[in-house]
């Protein structure tokens, strides 16, 4: 089910009168209460399912081009295909048709192949990347236009994003043979009229994940029973990828490597249209575009799109169900507004993004509460008539979409003349893996980025060449711009599916200020991301490699040396050391006269601690310079220029690599948990050992530093885990929890003075509105929800959670409405949200009057240990970069917090 409709429960498409049809189809379709009388031994597998069932009319094919049922040895709809077995037709499409071509755009985490089918007449075939070029040139406001008359039009058609949402695959195996196959002359006004890219699996690793899971549970024959395993898959689902994230969000992130991939695709073609095939509950019914009337369009994209390119569309999706006999609903739930999906990231390349919704089987066939059975053939039908439709109204509106995408730029660049903010400069003098990484995201969106000519002070910030970025709005770009860094406060509806900002600058916590009067100072274009400089040449030391951890890349860089046995320490106090100067190190904060200040959890490698020569010990941190791209720095002696010695009593050991574990499985979110399993992964390179909640009882916490709960129902622990769960804390460990797992440690007593505070504060109710029309009740409490915004916090840089950090002002993101006070014990709130702390994003008045002056982030003692509760989400979605480093912090210095306590 696509989050997007988790409100909504409707009704099953078709009902009763279309069984006769789905008897041809497949066999034991069954009403309610006739599950009994299924004949055992049924053979289902050697079930036919004629085209006749999913095609319009009476289509006409090559009989040298095999169907997918030919390929595949099975009927469409009585077996899910695996991925690999989708990829090879679309290679053998393109093996025996000269209208077809294949390539892999890339792969995915779990190595499958990320397919694209092409399909265009032959002639066009012949001259691709004339007509590729062709179509940008005519895009781009800065060339001469080109008339559309004898232009084809760019149609994407992508499907299943969401792993477990298996119609959509199915369905472009049979649309790829209807463009490749197909006789007809629409089928040819198609082919000479349109470039059609198929791509049949967004998400491969969890449509895999799901289809096993579908196939090895289906019964012979079918099982409608809504309770059978076949329609409830184990935790995490097929839903999301290898991380457990959810990729119909990532298309503005980019986190995951087959979303860097299509975006490059999407951008090297830019399609005029572009489709998003999903599932939906059991008992819905199917959605098609136009959503939500206002409120869920993205005010930054030309209106029109909505109210009269996709209205056309509209028509030819109604006519092709109507046809058949299929219940449908519009404008309604689903929104456009996050430049983030499948459906709305296209609509900023000057195309029109379009999802679907389908109710879904979850498997081969399921009753349906409200409509009787639905099976996965029917779902498979819904989807290809709805894609043929999609392929007749665009060729039918061909000149005026090709017309719509050069007015979208060309608008755009009039937008950006009359928009008072003429740019934003960015950059951090101190963390240069995070100026790469925050550049890296503006040109993989391809906005164009300039270097700053010169230092200078912005909106009270200095920023200095060398250092800082400029990204003018006068760019086609514009509205990705935007998207990117502007925060917004002015909504034209109080109620959201899904996050109400995505302003990137802010998550990145990177050092940004708007440019609103004077010249622009901006240097050269900048078109790819610059190589970290200096890194695997540090001077050998006699002494001790210092570690600035103020550099987001820091952690890896230390657990790089740690996982091989380097004895690191780190500095609990600020201190300005003598180092070598690195003339390969441009703009580090080395100074002339050798010294360099570190910040509070820099960290120091001594070169006598180790049980390694001196000559092993450079050649391993020369080797973590080069991994991380993060330089060390060269001292020869421990005696500082200011602040504590490398011999101090602050200079506390780290013990070693820490010993992660978390909590994962039935109950737990998986989204969370794939955050922190991907950032421990991928940017840290620390183990994670994930334990299944039923397995629990056989861990042995006393292996382990650090656990880590995730909101999740953890009723599951018995009185004796909860027990060894506290003896683990007051052993020494720390206990993370984030969100409802911080929740839940509240609940359980773990963070004693946090209840204490909580105990003596009366929270208001926003919900206080006395007598209301029962009609107004979902847009009452909507509005009154927090659904995804972000917020100005103030952060002790002196705590250890605020190590690395060189400003007081934090941005957080908030999704929930866990609003506590500050800790009872003045010490150990080491993020609290500020006085009037809106940044970005919807907010009610009385919901910004409760998070005013309240905790983000609390610390507290037990025994021993430490328990660290996040109550806002540090590494939401993957792309938080700028509150990953105190969740970091929270595991590499958790156990030496030591909260001390007010007299």
């Amino acid at each position: 089910m696509d989050e997007r409709n988790g409100q909504r429960n409707t009704g099953w498409t078709g009902g009763r009168a279309l069984l006769a049809g789905l008897l041809l189809a497949l066999p034991a379709i069954l009403l309610p209460g006739e599950v009994t009388a299924q004949t055992p031994g049924q053979e289902w597998e050697a079930a036919t399912q004629p085209l006749e069932y999913f095609f319009p009319g009476d289509p006409d094919f090559d009989p040298a081009i095999p169907s997918p049922q030919e390929f595949l040895g099975y009927a469409i709809g009585t077996h899910h295909t695996r991925h690999d077995r989708i990829v090879a037709y679309m290679e053998e499409l393109a093996r025996l048709s000269d209208r077809a071509s294949y390539q892999s755009i890339g792969r995915s985490i779990e190595h499958r192949d990320l397919p694209v089918l092409t399909v265009t007449s032959p002639g066009n075939h012949t001259r691709l990347e004339d007509i590729r070029e062709t179509h940008l040139q005519a895009a781009d406001p800065a060339e001469e236009a080109i008339p559309p008359a004898d232009r084809p039009i760019v149609v994407h058609l992508g499907y299943g994003v969401h792993g477990n949402e298996t119609s959509s695959a199915e369905v472009a195996l049979l649309t790829a043979y209807w463009l490749v196959a197909g006789q007809g002359d629409e089928v040819m006004q198609a082919l000479e009229q349109g470039v059609w890219h198929i791509e049949p699996v967004l998400n491969p690793d969890g449509r895999d994940r799901h289809t096993n899971w579908a196939n090895m549970h289906k019964g012979n024959p079918f099982v409608a029973d809504p309770l059978d395993r076949e329609h409830n898959e184990v935790w995490p689902g097929g839903r999301t990828n290898h991380y457990w994230f959810d990729l119909n969000r990532d298309w503005l992130p980019l986190q995951d490597p087959s979303s860097r991939a299509r975006i490059d695709f999407h951008h090297s073609w830019k399609p005029n249209v572009v489709t998003d095939y999903h599932e939906m509950g059991t008992n819905s019914t199917y959605f098609f575009e136009p959503t939500r009337p206002q409120g869920s369009w993205n005010p930054l994209i030309p209106e029109e799109l909505y109210t009269d390119i996709t209205l056309r569309f509209a028509d030819h999706w109604a006519a092709s169900l109507d046809e058949i006999g299929s219940l449908y609903f519009t404008k309604e739930v689903f929104d456009n507004t996050y430049p983030g999906y499948g459906s709305t990231y296209p609509n900023f390349l000057g195309g029109l993004g379009l999802v679907f919704e389908q109710a879904s089987a979850r498997g081969h066939i399921q009753e349906s509460s409200h409509h009787g059975v639905l099976t996965f053939a029917y779902a498979i039908r819904n989807q290809l008539r709805t894609a043929l439709a999609t392929i007749e109204a665009s060729v039918a509106e061909r000149e005026r979409m090709l017309d719509y995408q050069r007015e979208f730029y060309e608008g755009a660049l009039a937008q950006a003349a009359d928009f008072p903010v003429r740019g934003w400069v960015f950059g951090s003098e101190h963390d240069h893996s995070l100026n790469r990484e925050f550049l890296d995201l503006l040109l993989r969106h391809r906005v164009e980025v300039y270097r700053l000519d010169q230092d200078g002070e912005y909106d009270g910030r200095q920023f200095r060449e060398g250092a800082a970025w400029v990204v003018p709005v006068d760019q086609p770009g514009y509205r990705m711009v935007r998207s990117l860094f502007e925060r917004t406060d002015i909504y034209a509806d109080s109620v959201f599916y899904d996050a109400s900002t995505w302003t990137m600058s802010l998550a990145y916590g990177i050092p940004h200020a708007e440019l609103r009067s004077g010249p622009l100072p901006q240097g050269t274009q900048v078109t790819q991301v610059p190589a970290p400089a200096g890194t695997g040449s540090v001077p050998q030391a006699r002494y001790a490699y210092l570690l600035d951890w103020g550099d987001y890349y820091a952690p890896k860089a230390l657990q790089y040396l740690l996982a091989r046995g380097v004895r690191a320490e780190a500095a609990f106090e600020p201190f300005t050391a003598r180092v070598e100067t690195r003339a390969d190190l441009p703009g580090t904060g080395s100074e002339d006269d050798g010294t360099r200040p570190f910040t509070r959890g820099s960290v120091s490698i001594p070169v006598q601690l180790q049980d390694r020569s001196p000559e092993e010990l450079h050649a391993l941190v020369m080797e973590a310079e080069a991994a991380t791209g993060v330089p060390f720095h060269t001292t020869q002696t421990g005696y500082s220029v200011d602040g504590v010695d490398l011999g101090s009593g602050s200079v506390r050991p780290l013990g070693g690599m820490p010993r992660a574990l978390m909590v994962v499985g039935a109950g737990i979110s998986a989204n969370e948990a794939g955050q922190v399993w991907h950032l421990l992964d991928t940017r840290v390179g620390l183990p994670l050992t994930k334990v299944d909640r039923d397995h629990l009882g056989r861990a042995d916490l006393t292996r382990y530093d650090v656990v880590i709960l995730v909101s999740g129902n953890y009723g599951f622990m018995s009185e004796g885990q909860r027990t060894e769960l506290r003896q683990f804390v007051e052993r020494g460990g720390t206990l993370i929890g984030i969100r409802g797992g911080a929740d839940w440690a509240i609940g359980e007593g773990f963070a004693p003075r946090v209840t204490e505070a909580l105990d003596e504060v009366e929270s208001p109710d926003p919900m206080d509105l006395g007598r209301v029309d029962y009609g107004d009740a979902a847009a009452l409490t909507g509005a009154q929800r927090i659904g995804g915004s972000i917020y100005q916090a103030d952060l002790d840089l002196t705590h250890p959670l605020g190590f690395g950090y060189r400003e007081r002002e934090i941005a957080v993101w908030r999704d929930h409405a866990f609003i506590l006070p500050p800790s009872a014990n003045p010490f150990s709130t080491p993020v609290q949200l500020t006085a009037e702390p809106h940044l970005s994003g919807y907010i009610s008045d009385p919901n910004l009057e409760r998070l005013s002056e309240s905790a983000s982030v609390l610390a507290d003692g037990l025994g021993s240990g430490t328990v660290v509760l996040f109550l806002d989400n540090p590494n939401f979605r993957g792309y938080w970069y700028g509150t990953n480093r105190l969740f970091l912090n929270a595991i590499f210095f958790g156990q030496h917090i030591n909260v001390p306590q007010a007299p």
